[in-house]
């Protein structure tokens, strides 16, 4: 299994729009970060964990040509507004798959409603076929079984997301204890970390290595990172040895 990092940014990406931090005027291509998001590659299988308003220029860097779905995390803007651009996909595959808890795939009726429409619909929008994503009630892409995960985004439920011995969690706040027993045994756990400074609905570096030194994945992957996390250069030299601050475009196999 392939996993390619398509963006490791926060919400507003790096550079910021207008933003003066030595960050966001770094020439260090890592330090250049589009909205998060991951493709997922297996056998002849290519699934991507939300998708962005930077999803289209990611599909271009990745070459991508099949789409077999999207699985959401949450409805935030930065992990859903690009779903319009799955037209090309659906031309050419008809219906996209979407995976996401029910009340996300409401937010998304409302948001892109011509795509949902049943009637009188539009016939340049794609169309997408919807799967509920429950806690506790696994679900299978392709030939491989996916373990949701339920995490807490400040007052706000996200899914994280296992499958096989990888993991992927993003906008983490906070993790209860029955859940974390769906994440011991991995080769691979991406989780978020905003910056060092403490934040009311994400996990900030300390809580983040807190939460992989607890859980012990062989290697861990930071995520979702902000320009106020510091260069890329300089975070890494930090970090335990186990544990690496993604960048856009990095790619893994398991």
């Amino acid at each position: 299994m392939k996993v390619w990092f398509l963006g490791t940014g926060t919400s507003q990406g790096i550079p910021v729009i207008g933003c003066n931090d030595p960050v966001c005027l770094s020439e260090d291509p890592r330090d250049k970060r589009l909205r998060v998001s991951i493709l997922i590659q297996w056998d002849d299988y290519s699934y991507v964990i939300d998708c962005g308003p930077d999803f289209r220029q990611q599909m271009l860097t990745s070459k991508s040509h099949k789409l077999d779905g999207i699985l959401f995390t949450h409805e935030h803007a930065d992990h859903t507004a690009g779903l319009d651009d799955i037209r090309p996909f659906f031309f050419r595959q008809g219906d996209i798959p979407i995976y996401a808890h029910k009340r996300v795939l409401t937010e998304l009726e409302k948001r892109f409603d011509y795509i949902f429409e049943q009637e009188n619909k539009y016939p340049g929008a794609p169309s997408v076929k919807e799967h509920e994503v429950k806690n506790n009630e696994n679900f299978t892409l392709g030939n491989k079984t996916v373990i949701p995960v339920n995490i807490m985004h400040g007052n706000l439920q996200v899914f994280g997301y296992r499958i096989d011995d990888f993991a992927y969690l993003t906008d983490v706040k906070a993790v209860e204890a029955e859940e974390r027993e769906k994440l011991k045994g991995l080769k691979v756990m991406v989780v978020s970390a905003l910056r060092e400074a403490e934040h009311p609905t994400h996990f900030n570096l300390d809580e983040a290595l807190a939460f992989i030194e607890e859980l012990k994945p062989e290697k861990a992957y930071l995520t979702h990172i902000s320009h106020l996390m510091g260069f890329h250069a300089e975070v890494q030299n930090k970090l335990p040895e186990n544990v690496f601050l993604a960048y856009d475009n990095l790619q893994i196999t398991l």
